[in-house]
């Protein structure tokens, strides 16, 4: 055993609505990789509070807490000395009344919620001369800093944004809502029914699509230990991830085709390419600008000059992985990535659990 016993939360709370904005519930609200992550760190000698005395490795429930009030209270009364925050999380949410009670494997509550929102982030990054996609913000009617659908084909020719393009939500989760459009009537249809049917909210992102390579980045916290034994320090990244497959020119949704179908880990000798060790060190840069406290995943796209550009944050990245029944297929991106250096899944959920933050520890 190396840390205080740990327990795993997943997402009970209904999302709120921010700004005007809704990011969908996943379905189960992470309880799988909940799981996956409680299960795999009992097998590993790590002291796990869950649920119920003898939980069933079929049984997802069985290892995870509610984010509720009622569920973090039980945890800790359990004996939980850290809380394993495998949920959205905003400014407000219950965990923020536990923080003075145990340590955290996770992002503060405030950070997620400021930087859940794809367009603000993305600004600030470019701002502060990262390279990222560019993108505007469309509702049905203008209002500051924000297109109105009437307005569209002018918006695009202001900015210089040629076709294919992708619409998305603001506060989207994975590849749900993203559609690549064509040309001005495929955009407009496009963005006039995801803003009617107002399941993301009343504002959507329109942003230029990159043709070129698409990797995902893990960027892990400077207090994580790294694969080859360099002592913790400073934010580092696991190997970048290809991929690969499309649907449509987007990456489908996990749920529908497993990351290990369509992702997998570049060659060690493509670290030295000038593009790739660029996009490492924005990644790196990112992940300063947004106060990473735990692990995120920083989606990439090259553009036609080959030079990668940021598009998605992930303050909550999937942390899926295999060891319970039927669960063999469900490397998330980041375990991937640590595959590729020799670590199991197991290894990264160790590393991960070491950046706990808070109550009693040195991040804290």
């Amino acid at each position: 055993m190396t840390s205080a016993p740990v327990a795993i939360l997943y997402q009970a709370l209904p999302p709120p609505i921010i700004d005007g904005l809704r990011k969908d519930a996943k379905p189960g609200g992470y309880s799988d990789g909940g799981a996956d992550i409680a299960h795999a760190l009992t097998m590993a000698g790590e002291a796990v509070i869950t649920p119920v005395p003898a939980p069933d490795p079929a049984r997802a429930l069985d290892w995870v807490f509610p984010d509720t009030p009622e569920g973090i209270g039980a945890a800790i009364a359990a004996g939980a000395g850290i809380l394993w925050a495998n949920t959205v999380l905003f400014a407000g949410h219950p965990l923020e009344n536990a923080l003075a009670k145990v340590a955290i494997v996770g992002q503060s509550p405030a950070a997620m919620q400021a930087f859940d929102d794809k367009f603000d982030t993305n600004r600030l990054l470019a701002d502060a001369g990262l390279p990222v996609a560019r993108s505007f913000l469309l509702s049905g009617a203008a209002r500051a800093g924000v297109c109105a659908l009437a307005d569209l084909e002018q918006a695009c020719a202001d900015r210089g944004m040629t076709f294919p393009l992708i619409v998305k939500p603001v506060r989207g989760r994975g590849s749900q809502g993203v559609t690549l459009v064509r040309d001005i009537d495929a955009l407009r249809s496009s963005a006039a029914a995801l803003i009617a049917e107002a399941r993301f909210g009343d504002m959507l992102m329109v942003e230029e699509f990159l043709d070129g390579d698409e990797m995902t980045v893990t960027v892990m916290p400077p207090a994580s230990p790294r694969p080859d034994g360099t002592p913790a320090g400073s934010r580092w990244a696991l190997r970048p991830v290809y991929r690969f497959d499309q649907q449509g020119g987007v990456a489908p949704y996990n749920g529908d085709v497993p990351v290990t179908a369509n992702s997998v880990a570049i060659d060690k000798d493509r670290l030295s390419d000038p593009a790739v060790a660029g996009m490492l060190a924005a990644c790196l840069a990112a992940a300063g600008l947004v106060d990473a406290r735990s692990v995120i995943c920083i989606d990439c796209r090259a553009d036609r000059a080959g030079v990668f550009k940021l598009f998605d944050l992930n303050m909550k990245p999937n942390m899926t992985g295999p060891g319970r029944p039927g669960r063999d297929d469900q490397d998330c991106l980041s375990a991937i990535a640590a595959r590729a250096d020799g670590w199991s899944y197991t290894d990264l959920l160790r590393a991960i659990l070491a950046a706990q933050w808070g109550h009693g520890t040195a991040q804290g």
